[in-house]
């Protein structure tokens, strides 16, 4: 049998998402100890908070054990391939994520193991935050988001697909200019569910049920591009003045780290319309069905 990866929610078919979801549930419900005596390697080249504390957390309850590898603390940081690192770990563990700067580097780790590789963040996708929140919006009854922020991020890329997989209705709402990247709005389209694209804030969130605010900042940006984002997606602040334009039981979501205002205003992110640390608790739930979904166990 061979064997399963989740490298990103682009090339994973509808069913998967719905079995994934499903599972989550289930865990969530009842998360028995199934993965006893299976263990995980977490490779992280970049800082992490809610990935790695709910994956370890989740091989904890599902009886298992993980292992935390960062560069400085690995022959990684000192040149060793991604191949040569996934030939070796297949040898100690049974599933391997990963939180990398390049996409190629988690489909290299894919390649060269022999082991389910799990993405647990690339400059391409971030699959896991994306099925965790549409496992929120479906939790809560929801069927139209608004994705407000930079749709080329990859939480965006993975959110937008997941929530057409899922059958939630897309909204995204940025700067002219600010395109989603064409291979991941073909895959919505392709999906047969409605995208809608506005650069007006208070047109773009009417008539949703969920506002996601996706970030702005990225890494590696000069001084200059950060100024010139700041100023294109100021007008695109998720506050209150917003959220008089929204439906009244709209709920707001966003993947945290948040920059407390500047993307969102802190009465937004602790008000009574956010569903932000129900949307992290899940990530735990959701990370459980995705190792029981990968390795086979307790289905």
């Amino acid at each position: 049998m061979a064997k399963k990866d989740l490298l990103g929610v682009k090339d994973m078919p509808a069913k998967e998402v719905e079995e994934i979801l499903k599972l989550a549930a289930k865990m969530k419900k009842d998360g028995k100890p199934v993965l006893a005596g299976k263990t995980l390697g977490m490779i992280f080249e970049r800082p992490s908070t809610r990935t790695r504390v709910s994956f370890e957390v989740a091989m904890t309850q599902l009886g298992g054990h993980a292992i935390y590898l960062d560069l400085g603390g690995s022959q990684l940081g000192r040149g060793e391939s991604m191949a040569d690192t996934a030939r070796t770990l297949s040898r100690y563990v049974d599933a391997v994520v990963a939180r990398v700067y390049t996409h190629e580097e988690i489909e290299e780790l894919a390649r060269y193991g022999s082991i389910p590789v799990i993405n647990g963040m690339s400059d391409r996708e971030h699959p896991c935050q994306a099925l965790a929140d549409v496992f929120t919006m479906r939790e809560s009854g929801k069927k139209e988001v608004a994705i407000v922020g930079d749709p080329q991020t990859s939480i965006a890329n993975s959110l937008m697909v997941a929530c057409a997989k899922a059958g939630i209705g897309v909204h995204l709402v940025c700067p002219p200019g600010y395109m989603p990247r064409a291979e991941y709005l073909k895959e919505v389209q392709k999906a047969g569910v409605n995208v809608r694209m506005s650069h007006d804030i208070s047109e773009g969130v009417k008539n949703v049920d969920v506002i996601y605010v996706v970030a702005w900042k990225a890494g590696g940006e000069s001084e200059e591009e950060r100024e010139e984002k700041l100023r294109a997606f100021m007008p695109f602040q998720v506050n209150s003045a917003v959220l008089a334009h929204a439906k009244k039981d709209c709920i707001v979501m966003h993947p945290l780290p948040a920059q407390r205002g500047v993307e969102i205003t802190s009465d937004v992110l602790d008000g009574k319309h956010s569903a932000v640390w129900e949307q992290a608790e899940n990530r735990l739930h959701v990370q459980k069905a995705i190792l029981v979904h990968l390795l086979g166990a307790g289905k």
